[in-house]
C-alpha cells in the first residue's frame, strides 16, 4: 500500500500555494484571473511502480462527475467512493512507448475539509506492463478537464530518487487541459548514484550548517587527551591513549546517532522538534562543564553515545521527505549517515592534531577553558531561544 505525503489540511494548503505560484508563472496574470480552482497531480517514482496523488477541488469534481458531494462533504468519500473511483479510472490512463496500457488502481481516497475550499485527495498506483520502462510513459489525464474546459491540472514529480527530486521540491512537468490531455513523462535521465550522492551531500550540509552537532563533538574532544585526578584535569595521557580515547568518543557518538536515525527513518520513531533541539543544546552545556572540570571522567563514551541518540532524532527529521519507500529510506539513511561521518572525520582530522600537540603544553588550560566557556555560553543562548519557540 503506497503512503501519500500530501494528504491532510496542512499539506493541502501548501499544495494550493504551490499551485498558485506555478499558475502565475505558467499562465500569467490573465490566466490566473479566472476563478476556477485547479487540480494538482504528484508523481512518486518507486522501484517498480509510480504512485500518483490527485488533489481535486470538490466543487469542480461534483460537477464533472455528476455526483453530489458538497451537501455533506465530510461523508462524500464514504457515500460516493465507488462512483468517484470509477470516474477517476475512466479518465486516468498510462501507456508504454509501444502503446501497451499500464495497470492503474485507486488505492485510497480522502476528503480534505479544514480549509475554505474542500478537496478530494485520490491515491493511485500505476505499474507498467512486463518489459516496459518504468520511467518513460504517456500519461492520459482528463479528470474534470473533459467536463470543464477551463480547468487545468498541474503535473509534477514529487519524488524521484534517480534525479534527486524529493518531497520538499517538486518539479513541474507540465499542465494538462481539455485541449491537451496527454503528457509524455520521460525520467530516463539520472541514476541511482545521483540520488545517493544527493543524500550524502545532505548529510554533509546538515552537519556543516548545524553548528550545534559539531560543537558538541568538539567540546567533548577538548579534555580527551588529558587524565583526570582529584576533580581536575591534569597531565597529558600520551599519544596512544589520546588517540584511543578520541576514537572511542567519536565511535560512540556515531553509534548513538546511527541507532536513532535508523529507528526514526525505518521505524517511525519521532519526537517533537522543540524538546529534541533543547536537549541538543543541553548536551553541549553538559560537555562544556565537563571540559572545565571532570564531571563524568571515565564515562565519556557512554555520554557521547547517549547524547548521540538525541542528535540522531534531529537527523531523522531531516531525511523524512527522502524516504518515500522502504528501499529509498534505507538508502537515504546509508547516504545521509555517510555524509555525516565524512564531516565528522573532517572535524576530527582538523581539530585532533592541534589538541594533542597543545595538550602537553601550559597553554592548553587556556585553550580548553576558553573553548568550553564559549560553547557553554552558546548552549545557554540556544536553550533560551528554543524553550521560547
Amino acid at each position: 500500500m503506497c503512503e501519500s505525503n500530501g494528504v491532510g489540511g496542512k499539506l493541502s494548503g501548501m499544495k494550493r500555494f504551490f499551485v498558485t505560484g506555478v499558475l502565475v508563472l505558467s499562465f500569467g496574470v490573465r490566466a490566473w484571473a479566472h476563478s476556477t480552482p485547479n487540480s494538482v497531480v504528484f508523481l512518486d517514482f518507486y522501484r517498480d511502480a509510480v504512485a500518483v496523488e490527485l488533489t481535486l477541488p470538490m466543487n469542480e469534481l461534483e460537477t464533472a462527475a455528476g455526483v453530489p458531494l458538497l451537501a455533506a462533504p465530510q461523508d462524500a468519500v464514504a457515500r460516493r467512493g465507488a462512483a468517484l473511483r470509477d470516474y477517476v479510472l475512466a479518465r486516468l490512463h498510462a501507456a508504454a512507448p509501444d502503446g501497451r496500457p499500464w495497470t492503474v488502481e485507486v488505492r485510497g481516497m480522502a476528503a480534505v475539509l479544514n480549509q475554505a475550499q474542500p478537496d478530494v485527495d485520490v491515491r493511485v498506483w500505476m505499474q507498467p506492463p512486463p518489459g516496459a520502462p518504468l520511467r518513460r510513459f504517456v500519461l492520459d489525464y482528463s479528470v474534470i478537464c473533459r467536463e470543464a474546459p477551463s480547468h487545468a491540472a498541474l503535473v509534477s514529480v514529487r519524488n524521484d530518487w534517480n534525479s534527486a527530486i524529493f518531497s520538499g521540491q517538486p518539479k513541474l512537468l507540465g499542465v494538462v487541459q481539455y485541449t491537451a490531455a496527454t503528457l509524455v513523462v520521460d525520467r530516463t535521465h539520472g541514476s541511482f548514484w545521483q540520488g545517493f550522492g544527493s543524500v550524502v551531500g545532505l548529510g554533509m550540509r546538515h552537519i556543516a550548517g548545524g553548528g550545534d552537532h559539531l560543537l558538541f563533538l568538539f567540546v567533548l574532544l577538548l579534555p580527551a587527551p588529558l587524565r583526570a585526578a582529584g576533580g581536575r584535569w591534569t597531565t597529558f595521557r600520551g599519544l596512544k591513549g589520546s588517540v584511543g580515547q578520541l576514537l572511542k568518543i567519536v565511535t560512540a557518538f556515531t553509534v548513538g546517532h546511527s541507532l536513532t536515525l535508523i529507528a526514526g527513518g525505518l521505524g517511525g520513531l519521532r519526537l517533537p522538534g522543540r524538546p529534541v533541539e533543547v536537549l541538543i543544546a543541553v548536551s553541549i552545556l553538559v560537555t562544556a562543564v565537563h571540559a572545565m572540570r571532570p564531571w563524568f571522567a571515565g564515562r565519556e563514551v557512554f555520554v557521547a553515545g547517549g547524547f548521540g541518540l538525541v542528535h540522531g532524532l534531529a537527523f531523522a527529521d531531516s531525511i523524512a521527505p527522502f524516504g518515500f519507500s522502504p528501499w529509498h529510506m534505507a538508502m537515504t539513511i546509508l547516504g545521509f549517515n555517510l555524509g555525516v561521518e565524512l564531516m565528522q572525520a573532517a572535524l576530527v582530522l582538523t581539530a585532533v592534531p592541534p589538541l594533542i600537540l597543545l595538550s602537553g603544553s601550559r597553554y592548553y588550560v587556556m585553550v580548553r577553558m576558553t573553548g568550553a566557556a564559549l560553547a557553554g555560553g552558546a548552549a545557554l543562548v540556544w536553550i533560551g531561544e528554543r524553550v521560547r519557540w
